[in-house]
C-alpha cells in the first residue's frame, strides 16, 4: 500500500481488464508496443481529461528479461500497469477456464462447455496476481473498474484485502438462467466474489435479472429494484447498454480516405446490392447459420441472382483450437458450396474475406452496404450493428439483426430474426432489400438518434455515476450502524429521563423470522427482560406489532406491557383491561375480493398460506421456493395495485409476505394518535419492516429510532439482528 502522504493526492480510476489497452511484441530489434483503439480505451479518454485514470491489466507473453524494460515504458509512456502471467499459467487461464468454461457456459452452449480442475485453479491463481498488483498501486479515494469474464473472483479477493476500496464490474457477456449457471461447478464460488462489489453492470435488463435469479437461488439474498444488502454495504445491480463512439463513426465517412475506399467497394460491387456480415470466428456469432440463411435466400428468392453479393468478413480467433478449426473448415466449405451451386462466371454470391480489416475498409463497407446482416446465436451486445447505423449519416441501408444479441433490446427498429430460423433470416433479408427508402429513413432517424444520445461517453458517465450514488448509500449506511459511542449516549439521556418511552416490533424485532407465524413465541428470556424493563414506573413499554390481538395477548398477556395489534388497529392499555378498536370499525367488504386472489396464489406458490385478521389479510411464502415465490410475489403486487385505488385498502410488502388492510391504519398514525400527545423525555423505537417506516417518520426529532437489518430506512440508526436489539435492551434495563 502506498504511505499516508498519498492520503492529499485526489482518487484516480484504476481500469482492470484481462487484456491492456497495450500489447507488447518482441521483434529482433526489440520491444515494440501496439495501442488499440477499442471501444472502451475510446469512451476512457473523456474521463482522463477529468481525472487521472491508469490501466491495469495482462500487456500478453513477455518473457522475464524483458519485463522490467516494459513495465517501465508501459507505466510512463501509456499510464499501463502490467501484470506479468507466465505462459503456462495463462493459457490455462485465459484459453482454458476462462474460454472453454465460461464462455461457453455464459453464452448457454454447455454441450460445448469443458471442466478442468487444474484450469480453475488457473483461474484462481490469475485473479490473484491481478490482486496483488492492485493492492501495490492502491491509494485511498481510488474507484476500481473491473471488466468481463476473466476476473470474477478479483472482487472478493480486493475486499479482503482493500475493505475501503470503491468497485464496479461490467461484463461485456451475457449472464446465464439459473439452471445454465449452475451447472459450471463453481458457480457458488464466484457470485460469493462478485458479492463483494459496489456496483455490477450488465448489458440487458434480461442478464441482470439472471444475475438477480441465481443470488436469489443460491444465496438468498432478495432485491429491491437491483439493490441488494450485503452485510453494511449496498450491492447495486443495474443495466447499462454499452455505445460507441457515435461522432467519431458518424463523421467517418467524410474523410477523403474514407470516401476513396467506399468508391473502392461500390466499383467491386458492380452496381449490385451489398449485404455484409462482419463477426470474429466464434461458434456464438452464428456464421454457420446465416450461410444456411443465404442459401435458403436464394432458392425461395431466385429473382435476386445476380442482383445482390454477400460480403462474409470472418475476423481469425483461436484457429490452433479443435473446435475453432473445425469451425473454420466449416465455414469454408459452406461458402465455397454457394458460390459452386448459385455464382456465375460474371457473379460471385459471396465475397468470403478471412482476415481482419483495416478501419477504413470497415467504415467503408458500412458506409455503401445496403443491408447489415448481424445474426449471432448468441452475443452480450454486438457493437458490430451500433456502427453500421453510426455510419449511415445518409440514413439509408437496413439493419438485420438477431433477437439473441442485446443489442436487439434497444434497436427495436431493425428487423429482428431468430437466428435459429434461416426461412425467417431468408424472409428478412427479401424485405431488407425491398425496403423502400422512405421507410429506411424512418427506421434508421430513430436508431441513430438513440445511439447518439447513448454513446462510449454517456455509457462511461453514467457508470461512475450510479457507482458514486451506491457508495454514498453505503457510506450513509455505515454512519447510520449503532456505535458503542452512541450506545453511550442513549444510555446517559435513558438514565437521565424521569419518564420513558419503548415502542418495539415483534417480529424480526425482538424475536427472529419462523417459517410459520405459530413458531415464533417469545422465549424465557425475552419474557424475562420485557418484565424487567416494564417493571419500573419510569418506563413504559409498547409492543406495536402487526401480529393478531388473539397471539399477542397469549404470547405476551401477562406482562404489564401496552401492547398494539394489526399494526395500530387493536389496543390493550395496561395488562388485564379489554382490547378495544383503534378506529371505527369499517366494513370488511373488500376480503371478498381479495381472499379468491390470495387463495389462487397459495395454490400456485406450494409451502404458502394465507392469514386473516380483523383488519388485514396477508399471504406468507418464507417457506415457498425462494425464485417462484419472489417472482409469484411481485405479480401478486401488480395485481393488488390495480384493487388498492377502489377499494380502500393498502398493500404492504413485508419480509416474505404480502399484507392487505384497511386504509387508515398504521404504526405511525397510533403514535401520533395514542402517544404523542404527552411525549416522553426519552423515545427509543425499534423495528424491522416497511411498516415501521410510517412510525419512525411519526417520531420526534429527538427520538432515538433503529431499523433492524442493514437497510435503507428512515430511522436514525440500524442494528444487524434481533440479538443486538436484546443485547441493548438488556444494557439500558441494567
Amino acid at each position: 500500500m502506498k504511505n499516508s502522504s498519498d492520503n492529499t493526492k485526489p482518487g484516480r480510476i484504476l481500469i482492470v481488464s484481462n487484456r491492456l489497452p497495450v500489447s507488447v511484441v518482441k521483434t529482433e530489434t526489440g520491444l515494440e508496443y501496439h495501442a488499440s483503439a477499442g471501444g472502451l480505451a475510446t469512451g476512457l479518454r473523456a474521463l482522463h481529461g477529468e481525472i487521472e485514470t491508469l490501466w491495469v491489466g495482462w500487456p500478453g507473453s513477455v518473457q522475464k528479461q524483458d519485463r522490467a524494460e516494459a513495465e517501465k515504458k508501459l507505466i510512463g509512456d501509456f499510464a499501463c500497469h502490467p501484470v506479468f502471467i507466465a505462459d503456462k499459467l495463462a493459457d490455462r487461464y485465459y484459453e482454458g477456464y476462462s474460454n472453454r468454461t465460461i464462455w461457453p457456459l455464459f453464452h448457454s452452449f454447455p454441450a460445448l462447455t469443458k471442466y478442468s480442475a487444474s484450469e480453475w485453479e488457473a483461474y484462481k491463481k490469475a485473479n490473484a496476481l491481478f490482486a496483488d498488483q492492485i493492492v501495490k498501486i492502491f491509494r485511498p479515494g481510488d474507484t476500481l473498474w473491473i471488466h468481463d469474464y476473466h476476473l470474477m473472483l478479483l472482487p472478493g479477493l480486493l475486499r479482503e484485502r482493500i475493505p475501503e476500496a470503491r468497485m464496479g464490474f461490467f461484463l461485456h457477456i451475457p449472464f446465464p438462467h439459473f439452471d445454465v449457471f449452475q451447472l459450471l461447478p463453481q458457480h457458488q464460488e464466484i457470485l460469493q466474489h462478485l458479492l463483494a462489489l459496489d456496483l455490477i453492470g450488465f448489458h440487458t435488463h434480461d442478464y441482470a435479472q439472471s444475475f438477480l435469479g441465481s443470488v436469489r437461488r443460491l444465496l438468498g439474498y432478495d432485491n429491491t429494484l437491483g439493490q441488494l444488502m450485503v452485510g453494511n454495504r449496498v450491492l447495486q445491480v443495474d443495466v447499462f447498454p454499452m455505445g460507441v463512439d457515435f461522432e467519431k463513426f458518424s463523421c467517418a465517412a467524410h474523410d477523403p480516405n474514407i470516401r476513396n475506399e467506399v468508391e473502392k467497394i461500390r466499383k467491386r460491387m458492380s452496381a449490385r446490392k451489398t449485404v455484409f456480415s462482419v463477426s470474429r470466428l466464434d461458434y456464438t456469432k452464428g456464421i454457420p447459420e446465416s450461410l444456411e440463411a443465404i442459401k435458403e435466400f436464394f432458392d425461395r428468392y431466385p429473382e435476386w441472382h445476380e442482383k445482390v453479393v454477400f460480403v462474409l468478413v470472418v475476423v481469425p480467433s483461436r484457429e490452433r483450437v479443435e473446435l475453432y478449426a473445425s469451425l473454420k473448415r466449416t465455414i469454408d466449405e459452406m461458402v465455397g458450396q454457394i458460390v459452386s451451386t448459385y455464382g456465375t462466371l460474371g457473379w460471385t454470391p459471396v465475397r468470403y474475406i478471412y482476415r481482419s480489416l483495416t478501419e477504413g475498409e470497415l467504415i467503408g463497407l458500412y458506409a455503401c452496404a445496403d443491408v447489415a446482416f448481424v445474426t449471432p446465436s448468441r452475443d452480450g451486445m454486438n457493437l458490430i450493428a451500433k456502427e453500421f447505423l453510426s455510419v449511415r449519416s445518409d440514413e439509408r441501408g437496413v439493419l438485420v439483426l438477431s433477437q439473441l444479441a442485446g443489442a436487439a433490446k434497444e434497436l427495436q427498429e431493425a428487423i429482428i430474426v431468430n437466428p435459429n430460423s434461416k426461412e425467417e433470416m431468408a424472409v428478412a433479408l427479401n424485405l431488407a432489400l425491398t425496403m423502400p427508402e422512405d421507410e429506411q429513413r424512418e427506421r434508421m432517424v430513430r436508431m441513430r438518434a438513440r445511439l447518439k444520445t447513448h454513446d462510449i461517453h454517456a455509457w462511461v458517465q453514467r457508470f461512475f455515476h450510479r457507482l458514486r450514488e451506491v457508495s454514498q448509500i453505503s457510506d450513509a449506511l455505515k454512519i447510520k450502524v449503532l456505535e458503542q459511542e452512541t450506545e453511550q449516549e442513549i444510555g446517559r439521556r435513558f438514565k437521565a429521563a424521569k419518564n420513558r418511552l419503548f415502542v418495539l416490533d415483534y417480529d424480526g424485532t425482538l424475536v427472529p423470522f419462523a417459517d410459520t407465524p405459530s413458531a415464533a413465541q417469545p422465549d424465557v428470556e425475552l419474557l424475562e427482560m420485557l418484565d424487567r424493563l416494564s417493571a419500573h414506573p419510569e418506563n413504559k413499554v409498547v409492543i406495536l406489532s402487526g401480529r393478531d390481538r388473539n397471539t399477542l395477548d397469549r404470547w405476551l398477556g401477562h406482562l404489564n406491557l401496552m401492547l398494539v395489534a394489526e399494526h395500530g388497529g387493536w389496543m390493550r392499555e395496561e395488562r388485564g383491561e379489554a382490547w378495544r378498536a383503534t378506529i371505527t370499525p369499517k366494513k370488511n367488504g373488500w376480503k371478498k375480493d381479495i381472499r379468491p386472489i390470495f387463495e389462487l396464489f397459495v395454490d400456485r406458490i406450494p409451502a404458502s398460506f394465507m392469514e386473516e385478521k380483523d383488519f388485514s389479510l396477508v399471504w406468507h411464502y418464507r417457506q415457498a421456493n425462494e425464485e417462484s415465490a419472489s417472482l409469484a410475489a411481485k405479480e401478486l403486487l401488480d395485481t393488488l395495485s390495480n384493487f388498492s385505488r377502489n377499494l380502500g385498502i393498502q398493500v404492504l410488502p413485508g419480509n416474505k409476505a404480502i399484507e392487505v388492510r384497511n386504509v387508515g391504519i398504521s404504526k405511525g398514525a397510533f403514535f401520533s394518535s395514542f402517544l404523542s400527545p404527552a411525549l416522553p423525555e426519552f423515545i427509543l423505537a425499534v423495528g424491522d419492516d416497511w411498516t415501521d417506516e410510517d412510525l419512525f417518520e411519526a417520531l420526534p426529532e429527538a427520538a432515538y429510532s433503529i431499523k433492524v437489518g442493514m437497510r435503507m430506512s428512515k430511522a436514525r440508526f440500524n442494528l444487524k439482528s434481533h440479538l443486538d436489539v436484546r443485547s441493548l435492551l438488556k444494557r439500558l434495563r441494567e
